[in-house]
């Protein structure tokens, strides 16, 4: 009750202040909203290159953004209410804008009266999807009617949603209540970077920069989804302590947690454990990783373009499924060995239980539209003119 107060506060708040703004001309202006940065950061590389200076750059970086926009040229704001003057300006710019990007989910959009001929773009931050999400989420059996009426509210201010496949368009379909012709089949910007030989040489130099270690030994790289009772336990499924005697003497372990399961890691395994929760670029750490770990994660996708194996570590299958559910029928399907303990998981790496062809199948499935060019595709359908 006194979150759905909370929240009702903020969206009148957040209405009215658009209204106001909303008064002014609209201008050839391009705002992102972002929480995780990976596919903005592509986009606005390309509408700079292709654009130029006819469209105005303005950056909306929430709490939870680490991506660093040091060198656009552009605006860059702090997207919170307690950066209370730049929040102003977000909104300003929110209001008076020709084209809306973003890649999560914003309340704000269910109030956000767009003038007539703004275009809203969703960049979803995953490029695929076995974790249900959005109209299909489980956990909305337990949300009030009001939320659920926000809900769609926000799906359907998304004049395009940006898809790298057809069965993630199909998830999204579902997820977000919208007709198919919303979807623009361009591929997933941030894809784009695993097709750049010039950026993944850069990538693997800053990585061996920060991390030396992993010259001389492989790296396995623990990305688990987030769960929802992490934020209430610091605990980690593994047995780090198993894993350090079986693995230590050939392998270093990579921890990307959630920040409340990181903010309290206490790391008994110096030298073989590293926490890169905090680490700026997810895509250095693929690019690190000899094997990624992983449960419920859309990260397998654009980890297979690396075309290196993976492991499925669903310790908690069943209850997942009944708690969140998953989109996929049958989950032995994923592109790796499924393992449900630390014994299991320290076996299929010592004895390199992968089959390679899976991980090429699941790539072109998943992959389907993006081929390197996905941003500057994307810039060119929403321009035009500029082709």
């Amino acid at each position: 009750m006194l979150r759905e107060f909370a929240i009702g506060v903020y969206l009148t708040f957040f209405r009215i202040v658009f209204f106001l703004c909303k008064q002014f001309p609209m201008q050839h202006k391009t705002v992102f909203v972002t929480s995780f940065g990976g596919n903005t950061k592509e986009v606005v590389a390309a509408h700079q290159r292709i654009l130029g200076d006819e469209q105005r750059i303005v950056v909306l970086k929430t709490p939870e953004s680490t991506t660093a926009f040091d060198h656009i040229k552009g605006t860059v704001l702090d997207f919170r209410v307690k950066a209370f003057f730049q929040f102003i300006k977000a909104i300003y710019h929110l209001a008076t804008s020709s084209h809306i990007f973003i890649d999560n989910y914003y309340g704000f959009l269910a109030v956000a009266d767009f003038k007539k001929d703004v275009v809203c773009t969703q960049l979803w931050h995953a490029a695929g999807a076995i974790k249900k999400f959005g109209l299909k989420d489980q956990n909305n059996q337990f949300r009030s009617p009001k939320a659920l009426e926000r809900f769609e509210a926000v799906y359907e201010k998304f004049h395009n949603v940006v898809v790298g496949s057809e069965p993630m368009r199909e998830i999204f379909q579902q997820s977000f209540g919208l007709n198919e012709d919303r979807f623009l089949k361009t591929g997933v910007p941030r894809t784009d970077f695993f097709f750049d030989a010039a950026k993944l040489e850069q990538s693997r130099e800053s990585i061996v920069t920060d991390f030396p270690m992993i010259q001389n030994k492989k790296v396995l790289l623990y990305a688990p989804t987030y769960r929802d009772e992490e934020l209430d336990t610091a605990a980690i499924a593994l047995d780090l302590e198993k894993m350090y005697r079986a693995l230590s003497q050939e392998y270093i372990l990579f921890l990307r947690l959630h920040p409340a399961v990181s903010s309290e890691f206490e790391n008994q395994f110096p030298g073989f454990v590293f926490n890169v929760s905090y680490y700026p670029s997810i895509n250095d750490l693929l690019i690190a990783a000899d094997i990624l770990i992983t449960d419920y994660s859309s990260i397998p996708v654009e980890f297979s373009l690396l075309h290196k194996p993976m492991i499925f570590y669903a310790y908690d299958l069943e209850d997942y499924i009944k708690e969140r559910g998953i989109w996929m029928s049958d989950f032995s399907k994923v592109p790796g060995p499924i393992v449900r303990t630390t014994a299991e998981l320290i076996c299929t790496i010592e004895q390199e239980q992968f089959n390679m062809d899976e991980v090429a199948a699941f790539c072109k499935e998943w992959n389907q539209y993006s081929d390197g060019k996905s941003s500057e595709r994307l810039t060119h359908t929403l321009f035009p003119n500029k082709n």
